[in-house]
């Protein structure tokens, strides 16, 4: 697993394999259609906002 591909979760000491992430929407005001929140699948805390798409 690269460096891009492995995201650290802060809150339950675990690296998570960036395809195993939970997608969500993002927090606060960017627009969801170009914007998605990984989260850690074990606990939910969130590992990074990533951009998706062009509009």
């Amino acid at each position: 697993m690269t460096s891009e591909d492995a995201l650290h979760c802060d809150t339950c000491p675990r690296t998570v394999a960036r395809g195993d992430a939970i997608r969500t929407e993002t927090y606060g005001a960017l627009d969801a259609d170009r914007w998605q929140t990984l989260c850690c699948p074990t606990c939910g805390g969130r590992l990074k906002t990533v951009f998706v798409r062009d509009g």
